[in-house]
């Protein structure tokens, strides 16, 4: 299983979601999904709103590394068109880290690798398009889709040229009666992947990938290795919460003097939660480790 999906898993075993209630939305079905190259085009084409005749994998697909020493990126789907056209599409479902920032530190890292060591043209840059689908309203306009390219100041309707553009696009946007159908319902789709939100008149291209994620879904193989990966996510939780039960119930303890090794031990050996959980109410109560012991039943 590759480790963006491992690391993906926890944020699903949070919502307490299983396999068949994931959504597009979701990382660890957004990576399953663009694992496969139609996918990927049918995603393109209903977030950009065009047709593309082809696509294909950027070098490396997916990851891109920087000096080194320097950091680098993993890409959710990095591909080119048939035209040169280079996108890099990412899901975010929750509002976290400086998105716009990202958006600039991902410009940086796909330019690079498109000019060779000495490279005196820039001519060879590609046009890029870095689109970013969002569970939420990043700005708070209310519009599903906020288009970015660098344009001057002074005078109006004067871009750049450096044919770089940024996508920002709301799964909660409200502007309907603006904006096209076709993205409105596949961002709709994006928050809720159920055969209920598709329209009878959907476009041909979003009940594809509908046809595509019920198929992932009905997988036997794939979602006994997405419980596999929930079952370890639930064991490190679990490591993590004890360990940590121990350490505050060691610190607590040397507050009041110097800890008994059977003490210690104990503690240090103890993996029910609810024990420790337990053992750490009555540590931080006690006037004395005599008294923790006691209450604590270590005798």
């Amino acid at each position: 299983m590759d480790k963006r999906m491992n690391d993906n898993l926890m944020e699903n075993y949070e919502q307490e979601k299983s396999f068949g209630e994931l959504d597009l939305v979701d990382d660890y079905m957004f990576d399953v999904v663009t694992e496969d190259l139609e996918s990927c085009k049918l995603i393109l084409e209903l977030a950009m709103g065009i047709h593309i005749k082809e696509i294909r994998w950027r070098e490396n697909q997916k990851v891109i590394h920087n000096l080194p020493g320097k950091r680098g990126a993993r890409l959710d789907f990095y591909v080119e068109t048939e035209e040169g056209t280079v996108y890099d599409v990412e899901m975010q479902k929750r509002k976290r880290g400086n998105i716009p920032k990202r958006t600039r530190f991902y410009q940086s890292l796909i330019d690079a690798p498109m000019l060779k060591s000495g490279e005196e043209s820039f001519d060879k840059l590609k046009p890029s398009v870095i689109v970013v689908i969002c569970g939420f309203d990043l700005y708070g306009y209310g519009q599903y889709r906020y288009s970015f390219s660098n344009r001057c100041l002074e005078v109006d309707d004067l871009e750049l040229g450096d044919e770089t553009s940024k996508i920002i696009l709301n799964t909660k946007g409200m502007n309907d009666e603006e904006e096209d159908s076709t993205l409105i319902n596949f961002l709709h789709y994006v928050e809720n992947s159920s055969e209920e939100v598709l329209e009878e008149n959907s476009d041909p291209r979003l009940k594809r990938l509908h046809e595509i994620i019920e198929s992932i879904r009905s997988n036997a193989e794939m979602e006994a290795q997405y419980m596999k990966g929930i079952t370890r996510e639930r064991e490190k939780i679990a490591d993590a919460k004890a360990a940590g039960r121990k350490e505050d119930i060691v610190m607590i303890l040397l507050e009041l003097g110097e800890i008994p090794d059977e003490i210690w031990n104990r503690v240090k050996t103890e993996e029910d939660i609810e024990v420790l959980k337990k053992w750490l109410l009555i540590a931080a109560k006690a006037s004395s480790i005599e008294e923790f012991r006691e209450r604590a039943g270590l005798l």
